[in-house]
């Protein structure tokens, strides 16, 4: 029961800040959904960071990983609406945006994941 609640509390945070972050740097027309994709490589790079120190000495607990890493960043990161937002760009015609964002939302999340694991080497 304490994992669930970790992972519930974690969420919650992470997904109000995603919200937040979405608010400010979504545009509701056209163009880039750049909150979401600045939660996906912010949330990359932290799961990096928070994995990294994990398995570095057993830095962080398996508590504060099921916190931070399964909770925050699982509710911090969205695959579903990065899914709906490409799929508006496809059914409106816009196959530059679309490829833009899925190509550079996939290349910098894995090298913010990768840069995460190596900055706590």
């Amino acid at each position: 029961m304490k994992n669930i609640l970790l992972v519930f509390v974690g969420g919650g945070f992470g997904s109000v800040l995603r919200f937040i972050i979405g608010k400010y740097l979504n545009s509701t027309g056209n163009g880039i959904p750049y909150g979401t994709f600045l939660a996906n490589i912010l949330g990359s790079l932290l799961i990096g960071i928070i994995l990294g120190l994990a398995a570095k000495n057993n830095t962080l607990s398996s508590s504060q990983t099921l916190l931070l890493a399964t909770g925050f960043c699982g509710g911090f990161t969205t695959f579903s609406t990065f899914a709906y937002e490409n799929h508006v760009f496809l059914k409106s015609g816009d196959f530059t945006s679309f490829a833009l964002y899925s190509i550079a939302s996939f290349v910098i999340g894995f090298l913010a994941v990768f840069l995460g694991m190596h900055l706590v080497k």
